[in-house]
């Protein structure tokens, strides 16, 4: 492999590690209550800075990883950094925030995408659409585009239809990870996972990993922007390696990819 970002099309850039819900499947906060964890915060804007310097022009980013990326103080400002940059900038959200950073959202964010959840408490989800239905009929043409994102089953999913927007559907998997899917895995005719080949995720500590799976042990971390570039993280020896498995069929080779991850970087529907 030569040197560059050959193949990169998405960096995931965890803006904040905080989140504003504690949604019932979400593996991260389960493990960290059980083990005591809470040392949540934002990704300094001098870093989200530094980490746009060095992208390379026109790749797709999202402001998310394992927290609600609005809730960064100077949300608004990271997604503008990247914009200045060429990139496509979506986010996934709760939607609880649409309103409250209108004004950081409109005609900067390019995309945004909610996710409605199945089985969610009732008065989180009142407020969602609700927000959702405001911030829509606010914004008119203006960007972002909206999309909904259904995970798992959701009741009473007409009035959500009815809003005429983008729906993307996704099956359930455990909380502990992207494993135990409700239907499995959809996996591409070249056997390859598109996530690993094309996609890297940056903590809001600045490491740098091979994708956005859930990964709390650190196995598929490829180096820290603060010691490394992401240029050298993308071409390291340890992702090499990897590369080399995944391609030639021995995915299961690698503990995290083989034991941990039946995703495959192709999104399944419920």
């Amino acid at each position: 492999m030569g040197k560059g970002f050959n193949g990169l099309t998405q960096i995931n850039v965890e803006f904040t590690s905080r989140c504003s819900k504690a949604c019932w499947h979400c593996g991260r906060r389960e493990r960290d209550k059980l083990y005591g964890i809470d040392n949540y915060g934002d990704m300094s804007i001098d870093m989200i800075q530094m980490i746009a310097l060095q992208v390379p022009e026109g790749v797709v980013i999202a402001t998310h990883n394992n927290g609600e990326s609005m809730l960064h103080p100077r949300f608004g400002e990271g997604v503008t950094v990247f914009k200045e940059r060429g990139c496509f900038v979506y986010t996934v959200t709760n939607g609880k925030h649409l309103m409250e950073k209108y004004d950081q959202i409109v005609n900067n964010l390019d995309a945004v995408s909610i996710s409605v959840i199945e089985n969610d408490d009732k008065a989180e989800k009142k407020f969602q659409f609700e927000t959702l239905r405001e911030f829509i009929a606010t914004k008119g043409d203006k960007k972002p585009f909206v999309t909904l994102r259904f995970v798992g089953n959701i009741e009473n999913e007409e009035k959500y239809l009815e809003l005429g927007l983008i729906v993307v559907r996704r099956t359930l998997h455990q909380p502990k990870g992207s494993v135990g899917y409700r239907k499995p895995a959809t996996i591409p005719e070249c056997g390859v996972c598109w996530d690993f080949m094309t996609r890297l995720a940056i903590d809001r500590f600045c490491n740098v990993s091979c994708c956005v799976r859930f990964d709390p042990e650190g196995e598929l971390r490829l180096g820290n922007l603060y010691d490394i570039t992401l240029e050298q993280c993308w071409n390291s020896e340890k992702r090499i390696k990897m590369r080399e498995l995944h391609t030639s069929g021995r995915r299961k080779e690698i503990p995290y990819c083989g034991e941990k991850c039946e995703f495959w970087g192709v999104p399944t529907s419920d």
